[in-house]
């Protein structure tokens, strides 16, 4: 059912998407940063999550929904660019993102709710993944459904450990990062634009 070309193929197609600079991996990275790995972690795995819920309800059906229904694209795309958008001005008002304070530290539920929701309400990826796995789907090796759960579910494993590992990696620059203000205070303002940016681009998307 997966051939190991094709899978080769989706897993390089896959890797160059989650390594690519979005909302989600910033998450991971902020976590790594300020609370350390295991914050790190739970937001990859939070971002995976979300992404096996798009996956689902493309699997399902759902997603196709939001192409053919003006209403049900609008609520979702309101929704998703005003969490987004709420996250921008949250990171740029507190440059709290990026953050040693330990008065600042979340609790592990909060990260994973913070991570899931940023990837499950943002529609992007939802209509991503609609028009991206069905082509290295093939009916004639089996349950087209199927097919979709399995590639979906390897692309929600790739982004949980990918992300995991960037917001690990940048944990290591804890130390050095302490002791330079102006580059935190900088890191967070990118990350809060790119936030704001990202929920504008949901709001100013179109029903294809």
């Amino acid at each position: 059912m997966f051939p190991v070309e094709i899978v080769l193929a989706y897993s390089i197609a896959c890797l160059l998407l989650v390594c690519s600079p979005r909302p989600d991996n910033l998450l991971a990275i902020g976590r790594g940063l300020s609370q350390g790995k295991r914050a790190a972690v739970v937001s990859g795995i939070a971002s995976g999550t979300g992404i096996l819920f798009h996956v689902c309800t493309a699997s399902l059906g759902l997603t196709l929904l939001l192409q053919t229904s003006i209403v049900a694209f609008y609520i979702v795309k309101l929704v998703g660019a005003s969490y987004l958008i709420w996250l921008g001005v949250k990171v740029l008002r507190h440059r709290h993102l990026f953050n040693f304070d330990p008065v600042a530290k979340q609790s592990l539920r909060s990260i994973f709710w913070t991570g899931f929701l940023s990837a499950a309400l943002n529609p992007k990826p939802g209509l991503f993944v609609l028009a991206f796995i069905p082509q290295f789907v093939n009916p004639d090796l089996g349950s087209v459904t199927g097919q979709m759960m399995g590639y979906g579910l390897w692309f929600a494993l790739l982004t949980t450990v990918g992300f995991s590992l960037m917001g690990m990696s940048a944990s290591r620059l804890r130390y050095w990062l302490q002791k330079s203000p102006t580059i935190m205070s900088g890191l967070n303002m990118g990350a809060g634009v790119v936030f704001l940016v990202s929920g504008l681009a949901v709001a100013l998307m179109r029903q294809k």
